[in-house]
């Protein structure tokens, strides 16, 4: 099929590089003439495992293609992806002026009858705003064109997202259009062919499956740590406990860990978004909102274990950082938990020595700009040459069997406070550390 992928971030990059690969044509539109000069030269703006690899082939093999022009793109295609940013306002709710300038464009633009798909994380009734939006230019202009949109949310997580696309748990589509359906059927067809996993609805139930799931894996991680910091004050193990819930089929192993709260372009953004639909429609969601102060706090719980071991006078401390991405295998800081504790430790007056595999130069250039408490390095090593304490905040795989002998003689004082559990308390203790966990 000829696709075109409107928006060239994280979620079009990876629609984009996941249908080329499967066979099909497809045009990725942006505004930004330098990030699309960029992607023709197959370099990538974020990071994200295999997906620069997958760019570059389809590239050279003429598959895929980076564009400004909007208009070139729809006239070459049969399926529109919408896959633009939709950041959160500053009254929780989903901001959609990108969304609905894409429409607005669209309408303006296409001369086909043409099938919108709405990749973006949208709140319930987007779809039919988009319609709505697409018509009103289509009848400004007098142009009797068959439009219709599509629902088609994405379940993908940093780090894996392109596996997560072209091997997907599910596919939802929202229509009500049979034709549409049949379109988007044979679309997924290669995607879904192992599994019966592609899951038709109306638009407004794909639109909320992607809030449920994104709320309801936030939940999980909110309970986890709240269990935690209870464990910590009535002396259990939180990490035997975690083992002791898993192991029941009902909850299982994923979402339980531990740690300094979650974070990214998803999941705070998302349960705020739903917390703001819920409110507007006459409904208080308890349970989102205790999710959402639950995982607020817990981005401190880190820096106030530190403040509680040193004092809150820190100028005379120098602390070693490892970790800033919000998770693992993505260069991602948005809403990271380590933005909360690096600027309470620094506010206190820390000096850190900090180090990241991927995050270094976005937490130079956007979030730490202005902060001269801090020193960054290319080695976790010599990130804790003569520190009195190391943090880590990001459970990256390099971070999981350090030398701790070397780290015994580099390091000031033999002290560890670790975000994510990674290690076993006894063992570490033994080589000498003094070590402090989540719980």
């Amino acid at each position: 099929m000829n696709i075109t992928v409107v928006g060239s971030g994280y979620v079009g990059l990876v629609c984009g590089a996941g249908f080329s690969e499967m066979g099909n044509q497809v045009i990725c539109v942006d505004s930004d003439k330098n990030k699309i000069e960029i992607l023709n030269d197959g370099k990538l703006p974020i990071y994200e495992p295999g997906l620069e690899e997958v760019i570059k082939n389809n590239l050279s093999k003429g598959s895929l293609s980076f564009t400004t022009d909007l208009k070139v793109a729809l006239f070459r295609c049969d399926l529109c992806f919408i896959a633009v940013g939709t950041p959160q306002a500053e009254d929780g709710r989903a901001d959609l002026s990108h969304v609905l300038e894409v429409a607005k464009e669209i309408g303006r633009l296409t001369e086909k009858n043409l099938y919108v798909i709405n990749k973006s994380t949208v709140p319930i009734g987007t779809s039919e705003l988009v319609r709505q939006t697409i018509h009103a230019e289509l009848k400004l202009r007098e142009k009797d064109l068959k439009v219709d949109v599509i629902s088609n949310p994405e379940f993908l997580r940093e780090g894996a997202a392109l596996n997560d696309f072209l091997k997907p748990d599910r596919v939802v589509i929202g229509s009500s259009n049979e034709d549409a359906i049949a379109v988007m059927k044979e679309l997924y067809a290669h995607f879904t062919i192992k599994s019966n996993n592609l899951l038709i609805m109306d638009n407004n139930s794909a639109e909320m499956t992607k809030y449920a799931s994104n709320a309801f894996l936030a939940t999980k991680i909110s309970f986890m740590n709240e269990i935690a910091n209870i464990c910590e004050i009535v002396h259990a193990d939180v990490n035997k406990v975690r083992i002791g819930i898993g192991s029941d089929s009902r909850i299982g192993y994923s979402y339980i860990y531990p740690g300094c709260g979650y974070g990214g372009s998803c999941f705070p953004k998302d349960v705020q978004a739903l917390i703001h639909t819920a409110n507007e429609n006459g409904y208080t969601p308890r349970l989102l909102e205790s999710v959402e102060l639950v995982n607020q706090n817990q981005k401190l719980v880190l820096a106030e274990k530190v403040i509680k071991r040193f004092g809150a006078k820190l100028n005379h401390i120098c602390l070693g950082i490892w970790g800033l991405a919000f998770k693992p295998g993505t260069d991602d800081m948005r809403e990271a938990p380590s933005i909360e504790i690096i600027n309470k430790l620094t506010s206190l007056g820390a000096k850190l020595k900090v180090y990241d595999p991927k995050s270094i130069e976005i937490a130079k250039k956007y979030y730490f700009k202005n902060n001269y408490n801090i020193e960054y390095y290319n080695s976790k090593y010599d990130a804790i040459k003569s520190v009195d304490a190391l943090l880590l905040i990001t459970e990256w795989k390099e971070f999981s069997c350090p030398d701790f002998d070397e780290m015994i003689k580099l390091m000031k004082q033999h002290i560890i406070f670790d975000g994510r559990n990674q290690y076993n308390k006894i063992q570490i203790e033994k080589i000498g550390f003094k070590y402090y966990q989540i719980g």
